[in-house]
């Protein structure tokens, strides 16, 4: 079977501690759910933006370590899932359950395996 990450998205000036008692609840059933199911793989929520460091190769080669995530948007990944799934259709169903349960907008993508990658060479 595929793993399929389940990602959450915030904007920037999300604060976890504004969620509603209702939507930490709908969470966390979500959660009881997926492990019932026997789907999870792996789960966790992200620390804020302003604590992210980014590490980018320098032209001359060494390393520049500045502060917040690698790319500047106004959303950011709050948290994720990693299920394991049959297909993308099983996986956007979770998905779609995550996005009512956090009421906030939701990315479902598959994993690639090393297997895929080294096809490719």
């Amino acid at each position: 079977m595929t793993q399929y990450l389940v990602a959450i998205h915030h904007s920037d000036d999300f604060e976890p501690n504004s969620e509603s008692d209702e939507t930490r609840r709908d969470i966390a059933d979500l959660n009881v759910d997926m492990q019932a199911a026997g789907i999870v793989r792996f789960v966790g929520g992200l620390g804020r933006t302003r604590d992210a460091k980014a590490v980018r190769r320098k032209p001359d080669g060494g390393l520049l370590v500045t502060d917040g995530p690698y790319i500047e948007t106004k959303e950011h990944i709050g948290g994720f899932w990693v299920l394991e799934l049959p297909d993308m259709d099983a996986a956007l169903d979770w998905g779609k359950r995550a996005a009512v349960a956090c009421r906030a907008p939701v990315e479902v993508r598959a994993f690639g395996t090393l297997e895929e990658r080294d096809k490719g060479r």
